[in-house]
Order: C-alpha cells, then structure tokens, then sequence
C-alpha cells in the first residue's frame, strides 16, 4: 500500500515535527505556509500544481532544485517525479529552477543530529525528524551531505502523484466521467474507452483546480522506471562535449576577469604594482578589491596574462607559515584538556581497562586536501540599477542570493541566480568567494556582464582545504578479542569556519565534523571511547568529499584493523563479530563472500585488507588487493558492499560507488596541500594527481537492499578506501603505514 500525503494549493510537505518545531520556534513560524514560486509568472493557459511541475501547452517542465556535480542529481530528481507522473523524463524539460525557500533541504540537517545512523529509536527518529523546522525555517536550499535522495524521495514522488491525480481530475470533470475510471501513461490520461488526452492539453484546465491532496504512492513492486537500469538524461550532452557548464557562458557586451589573492588567505596587501598587468595586451583595467586584485580584459587569456604581470607583495597571513608548525598545533592540541571540544561515545570505562597500559599506542595524521574540480570557480554577474543577475554552478544557491543582495543593496527578489551545470565539485562550490569578488567588480562596472574565472592555479590555492588532523590511538585486546579502543582526533573546527564565511556568524557549541565517522560506528567493543579536540584555527577550511568521515574513517579502521591483528584475530571475522547493527552486518558479511574471504594473506608478497564506515546512514565495506612488486604497490582488485536501502538507479549507483572508491585510493596514495611560507605548495593536478589509468583496479560492486531508509551514495564509497588500502599494504608486506598521503612511505606502480 502507497503512502498518502496532504498539501495545500500554495504549500508543500511542510514536515513531520511541526509539533515539536512549534515549541521550539513558535507554532505558526513552523506551519507558515511556503509559496509556490511557480505561480507567480504563470502564462495563461499554464499550471503549476506544486514547486515541481510545470505543465503548459508546449511541453511538461520538472524542477530538480538539488544541484548536479556530475553525480546525476538532475536526473534522480527527475526520476522520481516521472514515476508518479507516468512520463518519460526524456521527453521534459528539466531544470534546477530559480532558488527559492520552497526547495529547502531537510535531509541535509538530520545527518547533524547526536545519533548515530544505526541508532532508530524514537528519539533519535524524533531528532532527526525536528531538524526540518530549522531547515524551513532558516531557508537552507543547500545540496551536499549525499542528501539529494533522502531528501527528495517522497517530497519528488508526492508531486508526481498529485500532479497525476489532478490531471486525471482535469480530465473527469472536462468530460464527465469519474476520475476512478481514468488512467495514466506516457504522459496522456487514459478515458475508459481507451481515448487518450495529453497532459498538455488539460494544462489549462488543471491550473482552475486545487491539487487531489489525497495521493497514494506506488508500491516498489509497480515502479517501471525507479530500481531498473537508466541512462541519465545528461549521459549524451557530456559524453558529446555538449554540456554547457557556467564556464562556457557568453552573454552580449561582456568582459572577462580573473583575480590575483594572496595566497595565505585573509593576509591581505602589502604593495601592488599594477603598471606591467595594465600595459599588457587585451588588459582592459585592473581593479583593487578585498584582499585581491582583479585583472578585466577582453577574453580570459588576456585577463590571465595581465594577472601573471602583477607585483604584488603579500601580507602576513593569521595562520603558522608551514606545513611542520599546523601540524604541531595539531598534536598539541590532542589531549589537551583546554582544547576538548566533544565526546559522544564513552562506552565501559576505557581508562581502567587501560590501567596495566595500552597494547596498543600509536598516532595518524591526514593533510589538508584541495578539492581540485576540473571546472575552476568562475561567475557571470550582470548588475543594473534595478537587478541582479547571477549565472554560476554552486550547492548553496539562496546563500548567494542574500550575500548578492547585501552587497549591491537591492532587495533579496531583485537578485536573480541561474543554476548551472558543474564541472565538478567535490564540495568545493559549497563556497563563494568567487562569486563575491565577481559582484564587487561588477559594482564597479554596473551596467557592464562580468564573467569571472579563477586559473587553476587560483583555484587551487585558494581553495579551502579539507582539514588536516592528527588523532591517537590506543587500546587492548583479550583472550583474541579486541575489548579496549580509544581514539583522540584533533583538528581545527571545520563547520564554524564554513558558516562564518557565508553568514558573517560564528557558531557556539562543539564542531561534530571533527569525530564524525569514528564516534558513530557500528560496534560493540566493551570499552570505547572517541574524543575530539579542537585545535586553532590556521587555515580556512570547508567540507571535502565525505567530511569529517573522510579522515576519521582512516584512524578509526586502521586501529580496529591494528587491535585484531593485536589480538591474533581475523580481520574480517572480528569486525563481523564486534559489529551490533544487522544492516551492517550484512554488509561485512556479504564482501566477504564477494571476494571469497579466507584471511588477509593472499601468498608471497599479495595480501588484502577490510576497511569498512558507516556514513551518511550507509554501511560500505571494501576488500582491496595488492601485490608487492619491485617496482611498488600494485592495486589489483577491489570489493565493495553498500547498503542504501532500495536501490533507485542501479547503474548510478554502481558509478558512484566506483568513483568514491577510486576517488578515495587516488588521494590516499598520491594527494596532499603543504604549505611553506604560508602558501601551498601544490598549484596544479600535476601536483595533486588522483590514480593513473594504468593504476586503476578492478572493482566490483553490490548494492544491499536490508536498510529501512533511503540512502544517498555520492560520498560513502570514500571513507573506506584508505583504510582498506593501507590494511592490504600491511597484509603484503608487514609495513604499517600510519599517515597519509601513502606514497610518503611507499611506492606505488
């Protein structure tokens, strides 16, 4: 049986903690109805039943308002949609639509809660269904976290289906006959007698109709396009070279820029020179603004020149000049009872069990990691005296909005952002500061298009990195069982870093990025503790491809995998054992049987290693390969199991999966960002290079479907990697390798 929802004519799905909300916020902030932006320009003729869907007499329009990286969000999004509606997406026209408040995101906030993703009591069910309120209410339209699916999978299907519905109603009432007796297909209603009336047709006469609330939802068992093999909708464009991303716009009477910023960001300028950059060929002005200097010409390659002419000598930056000093900040603050800032798992009492002393005492440490999108940030802003146009991939789109309208001191609805495809992320583009330096020069030149672009070396040096850290760990084991772990993580806090950069406030409270993926695993060790401590801030810093679990799920895996071989157990075997949620159980279970586990030693010189994370609510074991040759490490196979609940598209999810994966060892081997002089050091890929083709293994993938809530899968097919990697390097060669980049201490081939 289908599920049913309710909504108004000007409203959508409101939420399931209005109750709690209201206590919390006041009643009517949390049943506030949210307008349906698609009413307000609507043509004769034209209906837009909800935020989604738009039907006119030329065509069907879906709104996907959740950002596409490259991880085919668009067309998930219209996925589910079309499966309600009964429609070829194909045949639609899709689009992430304007940013508005009526798009918030409320999966994105529920992963925040104190709860580990196993845990589904009612409490924490309850946390995480109030952190809804705070999304609506705080506008928080913001794609990232592997949230997409989770957030949109009933909101997407609950709009199909009154869409569908109320078309069907159109029909009945236009021709008389009972709207019980009416089907759907292919974009038509279907009349008893077998007419068939297209959806635009009935568009007008939807748009007299308040929306059939009263839907019910197709069982998994019914669905003809959801859970079977797709080909994403933007497969042919980017696979042409035809995709147009917010690099390749052009609008009439433009000019280009870039920028020239101090590499040790927040350092500012001592002295500029600008007289080279103003004579160089196409240099069309260069223009002071915060913290930079802009270069306008009339193409990129000029601006670019003209950049590369600047003198400019750098101000001192507020953070220690190299990679040596962060990383003794770092260890300093580990332990220090000054810097403790959370710990939210204390299980047993791990410092009697640790009394006699640790078997077990050892420390990891991870490097700052740029983001390194192909596509560099870039922005196309045109401002007059009464708007704002805006033209720029990014996942926080109604941030830029309010920062735009602040700075150019239109009012909010005059400043309009147009959504563009991204050449990639990795959640670099959960930032702005590109797009700030684009309004300030097109203040300057009102009037004037202003299409901004980073070169790659700006990208990268001014990125904000992922966090480094360094963590300890220590523990026992007993009678060929682990029963003590402990795990201290020191980092800078990345959350509050993040958020004052894009609302100017500093948020109170602990930062739980720095322990997420360590604290809340799955198991059940007897004494147990993760600790978090923050150290100073040094280097602005902004989620990466996982967050804190990208780091924590290295430390963490590898002193489970250190403490089995302590105790002479079997890697696999003792994480099967010691893991208390089935779901995941099942996971470690069934890589096992994928690659026909019998222990981590594979002969003379091959060995293999487990690592396993939950994040983001998803269990992914992996089993990685490798032989030593003389030449290095060779990676030769890959297992993978995950469980996201029901599997909506399967090809897209054996593709992201594989490119976590992938994603995950080309870092672990290869990537770091140091720093001398208070600038990195890495400015190109050359620098920071992911696998090689020749490097790349065999990977094999399979999706559990045991979960009892729809998963996202962009990002948790990286955590895992590192660990298993270095695990198998250990099975192969007894070298434990307890820092990352792995080819600080290895070879690779």
């Amino acid at each position: 049986m289908g599920k049913l929802r309710t909504l108004t004519r000007r409203t959508f799905l409101i939420g399931s903690a209005a109750i709690a909300g209201g206590v919390a916020f006041g009643t009517y902030l949390v049943k506030r109805s949210i307008p349906n932006p698609l009413l307000d320009d609507l043509q004769d003729g034209e209906a837009a039943i909800t935020p989604y869907i738009k039907i006119a007499p030329d065509g069907i329009t879906l709104i996907t308002p959740r950002a596409d990286m490259g991880q085919g969000a668009y067309s998930i999004q219209a996925l589910l949609i079309a499966e309600e509606l009964d429609i070829d997406p194909a045949t639609t026209t899709i689009t992430p639509g304007a940013p508005d408040p009526a798009y918030y995101n409320a999966a994105v906030l529920a992963e925040g809660v104190p709860f580990p993703a196993y845990d589904r009591s009612t409490m924490a069910e309850t946390a995480r269904a109030f952190m809804s309120i705070p999304a609506k209410l705080f506008e928080v339209q913001i794609t990232g976290g592997s949230s997409t699916v989770p957030d949109s999978y009933d909101k997407l299907r609950t709009a199909g289906a009154v869409a569908r519905e109320t078309l069907k109603e159109a029909a009945a009432r236009k021709l008389g006959v009972a709207r019980a007796d009416i089907s759907t297909k292919n974009g038509q209603v279907v009349l008893p007698d077998g007419t068939v009336i297209p959806y635009t047709d009935l568009a007008a006469d939807a748009a007299q109709l308040d929306p059939v609330t009263e839907v019910e939802l197709k069982p998994a068992t019914a669905w003809t396009r959801l859970g079977k093999p797709q080909q994403r909708l933007d497969m042919v464009a980017k696979c042409t070279g035809t995709e147009t991303y917010g690099i390749d716009l052009n609008v009439e009477g433009m000019v280009y820029a870039t920028v020239r910023a101090n590499p040790g960001i927040g350092g500012g300028i001592a002295r500029l020179n600008s007289d080279a950059a103003r004579t160089t060929a196409g240099v069309q002005q260069v223009l002071p603004i915060t913290s930079a200097v802009a270069v306008i010409a009339d193409n990129t390659w000029s601006a670019f020149q003209g950049a590369n002419a600047l003198d400019i000598t750098w101000g001192p930056a507020p953070f220690p000049e190299n990679s040596d000093r962060m990383f003794e900040a770092l260890e300093a603050a580990l332990g220090d009872d000054d810097a403790f800032d959370h710990r939210q798992r204390d299980d047993g009492n791990i410092d009697a069990a640790l009394e006699r002393g640790a078997e077990i005492d050892v420390t990891y440490r991870v490097p700052y990691l740029p983001h390194a999108p192909m596509e560099p940030m870039n922005a196309l802003v045109h401002l007059t005296k009464d708007a704002c146009d805006i033209w720029v991939g990014t996942q926080i789109p109604l941030f830029i909005r309010k920062k735009a309208a602040s700075m150019t001191g239109l009012d909010e609805e005059q400043v309009h952002v147009h959504v563009q495809p991204m050449g990639g992320s990795f959640g670099h583009r959960l930032e702005m500061t590109h797009v700030e330096q684009a309004i300030e020069i097109a203040i300057e030149m009102r009037g004037t298009p202003v299409k901004l672009v980073w070169s790659r070396e700006e990208d990268m040096t001014h990125d904000y990195p992922r966090p480094a850290a360094v963590a300890r760990g220590r523990g026992r084991t007993d009678l060929g069982h682990v029963i003590s772990m402990d795990l201290s993580v020191a980092q800078s806090a990345m959350t509050p870093s993040w958020m004052h950069r894009l609302t100017g406030m500093t948020l109170p409270g602990p930062d739980a990025t720095i322990t997420t993926g360590s604290w809340d695993q799955p198991f059940a060790i007897p004494n147990y503790r993760v600790t978090g401590y923050r150290a100073p801030d040094m280097v602005p810093i902004s989620s990466w491809r996982s967050v804190g679990a990208s780091s924590n799920g290295f430390f963490h895996d590898c002193l489970l995998d250190e403490l089995i071989h302590a105790a002479g157990a079997d890697p696999l075997a003792e994480r099967i054992r010691l893991c208390m949620d089935d779901t995941s159980r099942k996971v470690l279970e069934a890589v096992g049987d994928m690659c026909g586990w019998d222990g981590p030693d594979l002969g003379y010189n091959h060995g293999r290693g487990v690592g396993f994370c939950m994040s983001f609510g998803v269990p992914c074991a992996q089993v990685v390969d490798v032989t030593q040759t003389e030449e290095g490490i060779r990676l030769d196979r890959v297992y993978v199991a995950v469980d996201v609940g029901d599997v909506l598209d399967p090809v897209n999810l054996e593709a992201q999966i594989t490119g976590g994966v992938l994603f995950g060892l080309g870092h672990a081997m290869n990537c770091e960002l140091t720093y001398a002089d208070h600038a990195p050091e890495q400015d190109n890929f050359y620098a920071n290079s992911g696998l090689r083709l020749y490097q790349v293994p065999e990977v094999k993938v399979k999706a559990l479907t045991n979960g009892t809530r729809i998963r996202g899968i962009g990002e948790p097919g990286v955590p895992p990697a590192a660990p298993a990697l270095a695990n198998a390097i250990f099975a192969a060669t007894r070298q434990r390798i307890r820092e990352l980049p792995l080819n600080r201490h290895t070879d690779f081939v």
